[in-house]
Order: C-alpha cells, then structure tokens, then sequence
C-alpha cells in the first residue's frame, strides 16, 4: 500500500441497544409480565448507581445535553453511519448496552455488559435472546450491514444443549460473534469440559468468543468505588487464562478469544510470568508439568487470542512487540463517554503519529478485520470517503526515521525468549546463566 492510501479502521469495541422498554417485541410473551417488573426497577437501580458513585448526576445532564443527536446512533442506523463517518471509522464489532451513563438501553433482565453467571437461566436466556433478535434485525436493516459484525449475547452457564442451539440460530441471523460472562460466579468454571460443546460450535462457526468489562462483584466494595474500577478489568481477562491452562486452546485450535474493553497494559506481564513457569523457571521447577499444552502460553495468545483494546494509550503501544503486534485491535467505543468518540480522528493522531505505518494498519484496522471475517473489498470505497491517512495522523512518509526509532525494541521483543534486556537496560545480551 501507498502512503496516500486511507487506513481502514475498524473499531473493535462499540455499542448498541434499544432503549430498554422497546425491547418488548423481541421477548416471547411468556416473559412480558416479569419484563415490566424489570422496567418498574429502572429508577431505583439509577439511584443506586448515583449512590455508589458509578452514576455521577451532573455529568449525565451535561454528556446528554451535549451529544443528544449523536447519541441516537445507538439505535438509529442512519446516525450511527453519520457519527462513524465523522470519527473516519469505516465498520465495527457491535456489542450491547449503548448508553453506560444511565443504563437506558440496557438490555432485558440486565444480561447486557452486566451478563453474569448467575442470571437467572430462563430469564438471561430469554433476554439475551431478545438483544440478539434486534441486534440482526438492527444490523440488516441499517443500509450497511458490511460496516458491522454483531456480538450475540450467550448466558453460557445455562444448559450446554440451549446454549449450543443459540449460537447457532445467532449466527444463522447474521451476527458474527459471542460474549460469554466474565464471571461464572457459582456456576462451573470455564476449565470445566461441559463448556467443550459450546466452544466447539464457535470454532466450527468461526464465530469469536469475547469477554467485556462490566460485571464485577459490586456486592464486595461497599461505598468503595477506587476498588471496583482498579480491578473491573481483571474479570474479564481472567477467563483467559482458565482457557489457556485447561487446554481449550489445544483442543480447539481454531478457536478465537478476546478480552474488550479492558485495555492491553496487563498482557506483556502475564505473558512473561506464564511463559516462565511452562518454560522452567525456577519458580515453576517444584510444579508437576503442565500436561495439556504443547506450546509456550503465549504461543497460544499469539494463536487464538485477541485483545480488543479500547482507547489504545500509548503505553500500551509501547509494549505491542511484547503483546503482540497482531494481538491489539484499537476500538473507539462509541458511544460512551470514557471512548474516543466524538473526537476519534484526534485521538489517533495524538497516540499513532509516531507509530510505523504497516503497524498503525494492522492494530487500527486489519487485525479486527481478520478476527471479525469484515469482508475489506466492501470496506474499501468506505475507507477512501472517510478513512484517514498517515498524514492526517502526523506520520511522516519516510519512515526511515520510525523504523529506526523502533528498532531495538522489536529486537528485543518477547525479552524471555529472544534473549534480550530491555533496550533501556543497556546493551542486549544472551539470557545464558541467567533466570528467564
């Protein structure tokens, strides 16, 4: 590609949702009477949330004041494409819930982001249901269906076999991914191989499974709200690693899975410390051997995981050669306040502009593509109309310079296993004689 090509970005992380009392036509009538139970308690779950501090009064007259148009997009296809015109994002990966200020759109019975392992198995099922039926018709009836990939919502804890017949009508209505619960709470774990159907149907789908920032145990912070947002991301990247170590991965080797919204700064860490223990550390050497994998974890990461990482910050692009440059796709997060929109086009510039143009691509656009199966040849004239190009985002089309700039840390990379200090330590050597 020429540096006068437009990039194709593609968001990996935005949000849609009826407003939650339009919701009734989609849920079988068996539930209508527990449905306006459920919309009788909308005040009160709004006044606790301002309670707690999740919902801050002030800011919600004032984000809704402002953005009230844009906002719309939420569930009106015709300004969800104005807004993601403006903000030059040519498609996205739509999952539930359009409005996290005042939860108006949530889905039924609360099995948005805030899907749990504990839902109630009829109710969740039958509200998940109910999202997934309007995602579709929402997503058809649009004028663009190539522009979005939706995520249908799967009570995973329920039974296998209800399960199993959900992804698949899903996905027979044109939705292109699942998000499973963060937490399982009482239910099994996800090492437990009663799940092994479910992730067989995605693999032979190729339908992605996502974990999404949300739930969380809010019944243990108390008025404490520093606690639930220091650790709100932890739950949905911790499935990870119970996939990984049970063997899913080597089971399922087509699977993919990703962890959204819940940034990538947690990855180069954790890849170093699991890495270590399957590779021998002396930490790990006490440990009997890891039995149900054939490679090293990040092996596996590299394979079937991806990392939908909203509001991509620039330290966590300075760590993409130890995450993985094909690991990181970049979401906007439209149209929630803590994303980038309505000044996405900014936000680029400000964390890409000294980013090598082929990586900007990939993390900005073609990664989600590949993870997502966006068909790009329909993208393509999108992209040229809206897209922006590496001038727009201060790159420079001599890249020598970058390149350069960059060198020692893709040397160095995944430092425990290239045999590499990091290039701030000094001067690279080879690992002999010391720990990983």
């Amino acid at each position: 590609m020429s540096y006068e090509d437009p990039y194709l970005v593609i968001s990996s992380d935005c949000h849609a949702g009826l407003p939650t009392e339009e919701y009734r036509p989609y849920l079988e009538a068996a539930q209508h009477r527990a449905f306006d139970e459920f919309l009788a308690q909308a005040q009160a779950r709004r006044e606790e949330a301002t309670r707690l501090g999740v919902r801050n009064e002030a800011f919600a007259q004032k984000w809704f004041e402002e953005h009230e148009e844009g906002l719309r997009g939420g569930w009106d296809a015709a300004q969800r494409d104005k807004e993601l015109d403006g903000d030059g994002v040519a498609a996205e990966v739509v999952f539930p819930d359009a409005d996290a200020v005042d939860s108006r759109t949530a889905a039924p019975f609360g099995v948005g982001l805030g899907l749990s392992g504990d839902q109630d198995p009829v109710l969740g099922m039958a509200g998940a249901r109910a999202h997934n039926r309007w995602l579709a018709d929402f997503i058809r009836a649009g004028g663009s269906p190539e522009r979005r990939c939706g995520v249908a919502l799967l009570p995973i804890t329920a039974e296998p076999g209800l399960v199993v017949a959900e992804v698949r009508r899903a996905h027979a209505d044109g939705l292109g991914a699942v998000m499973i619960p963060s937490m399982w709470v009482d239910k099994a774990p996800y090492h437990d191989r009663r799940y092994d159907p479910v992730w067989a149907v995605c693999e032979e789908l190729r339908m992605p499974i996502v974990t999404h920032s949300g739930a969380a145990p809010r019944h243990e912070y108390g008025d404490h709200l520093g606690i639930y947002v220091t650790e709100v991301t932890f739950w949905p990247a911790r499935p990870l690693w119970f996939l990984l170590w049970s063997g899913v991965f080597e089971r399922f080797p087509g699977l993919r899975f990703g962890v959204a919204e819940s940034g990538c700064w947690w990855l180069p860490n954790l890849l170093w410390f699991m890495d270590r223990l399957y590779l021998g550390a002396h930490g790990g050497k006490k440990l009997s051997p890891f039995s149900e994998l054939t490679m090293a974890p990040s092996a596996y990461v590299d394979r079937n995981c991806f990392i939908a990482a909203t509001n991509t910050k620039r330290r966590e692009l300075a760590h993409r050669y130890e995450i993985g440059v094909g690991t990181i796709c970049w979401g906007s997060d439209y149209p929630h306040p803590e994303g980038t929109w309505p000044n996405t086009r900014q936000w680029m510039r400000t964390t890409f502009h000294d980013i090598p143009i082929d990586e900007t691509r990939r993390m900005l656009g073609l990664n989600c593509a590949e993870v997502f199966g966006f068909d790009t040849a329909k993208l393509t004239p999108i992209a040229e109309r809206i897209g922006p190009r590496p001038a727009d985002l201060g790159q420079p089309e001599d890249q020598s310079a970058v390149e350069a700039a960059w060198a020692p840390a893709r040397e160095v990379g995944r430092h425990w296993l290239t045999g590499h200090d990091f290039p701030f330590l000094g001067t690279a050597a080879p690992t002999e004689g010391r720990t990983l």
